[in-house]
């Protein structure tokens, strides 16, 4: 799998076919990709992708299962925008927006129609061992403890309680997510600024220069403290498992999916569960997305299909939420479920709005 991501992104631009030729393809030409839905992206999002692509297989049993690669949202974003073709992905499921730097760059690469679906939410869970270590947190005592120079100073906490002298005197370890994944985005965007915008100078920082806010606000500290555990929510449970001073960060699915193993720690007092992250009352849930190429629409059997596929499995009582991915509210899912149908293109001022 890493070969053949590797071989993608070294020849994306190459592949950067037009549209017309894409649908001009013979899906009999040996080419599993041009034969079959191929998406890359998210391993939050990576779970309720291959629940959809099985459900999808059984209603269409003529067709071959659509391939699920789980890249990191950040990865499978460069993927999805290296060109159009058959050996390029047909869609990027990405646990946060895709960003308007990359908009950029799929067009660049002729990739300029492109459907954007909001299919769930989920939230940013911190978490420790069963009878481990209890920390009641919060966006500025994350910021605190996880960034290179808080507030523009140098990092100097070692235990959580040099950060807050109400929290245990055990140092800081956490193991997260890596600079490629959407979840380290999301905890950049909802956690990291969030406490660093608790300092008045630091809004007004943003305004004067806002590269060196984000260097100070999003920048995580590499002296240890915070481990980067890669594209593995899974090796992250598996981690906190086995200390019980450790705290590590991953989608609230696999939170739900291990609370025999680990515990979640509050943050603002509130817990991450379904209905404080469907409310949006817990700070750190985020949207999840899965963004679609038009211009494979028609070159790609059962794409389309694919996609009605996710609206048929994202309600309250549907199956994505038997396993962890939290619905949207019913007009945000009216709105999602007539883009399958009309296909409206994504715009660069749509991701500029918001």
């Amino acid at each position: 799998m890493a070969h053949r991501i590797t071989a993608l992104l070294k020849t994306g631009a190459a592949l950067a076919l037009a549209a017309t030729t894409l649908a001009a393809c013979d899906d009999t030409s040996g080419g599993s990709a041009a034969q079959s839905v191929h998406a890359v992206g998210s391993s939050t999002v990576y779970p309720f992708a291959k629940l959809v692509a099985e459900n999808f297989s059984r209603s269409f049993p003529d067709m071959r299962s659509p391939l699920i690669e789980s890249t990191g949202t950040g990865n499978g974003i460069q993927l999805f925008c290296s060109g159009l073709g058959p050996n390029t992905p047909d869609m990027v499921n990405a646990s946060r927006r895709m960003k308007a730097s990359e908009f950029d760059t799929c067009a660049s690469n002729k990739v300029d129609e492109i459907i954007e679906l909001q299919v769930g939410l989920d939230g940013i869970a911190f978490a420790s061992a069963k009878g481990g270590i209890m920390l009641n947190l919060s966006p500025e005592t994350v910021y605190k403890a996880l960034a290179a120079q808080p507030y523009g100073k140098p990092q100097t906490a070692k235990t959580w309680k040099d950060v807050d002298p109400t929290l245990p005197a055990d140092p800081i370890l956490v193991y997260g997510p890596p600079s490629t994944s959407g979840t380290r985005d999301a905890l950049k965007e909802l956690i990291l600024e969030v406490g660093c915008k608790k300092d008045p100078a630091m809004k007004a920082l943003k305004d004067s220069d806002e590269d060196k806010y984000k260097q100070i606000c999003t920048e995580v500290r590499d002296d240890g403290a915070y481990v980067d555990q890669g594209e593995q929510d899974n090796l992250i449970v598996q981690k906190i498992e086995g200390n019980p001073k450790v705290v590590g960060i991953f989608g609230y699915s696999y939170l739900e999916e291990n609370l025999d193993k680990v515990q979640d720690l509050p943050m603002n007092g509130v817990m991450a569960t379904y209905e404080n992250i469907a409310s949006f009352k817990y700070p750190g849930a985020r949207p999840l997305y899965v963004y679609v190429k038009k211009a494979h629409m028609r070159a790609i059997p059962g794409l389309q299909d694919f996609m009605k596929e996710w609206v048929k499995s994202w309600g309250k009582d549907g199956p994505l939420a038997k396993v962890g991915m939290v619905a949207m509210p019913a007009e945000t899912m009216t709105a999602n479920a007539a883009k399958v149908d009309a296909m409206p293109v994504l715009t660069k001022a749509e991701l500029e709005a918001k």
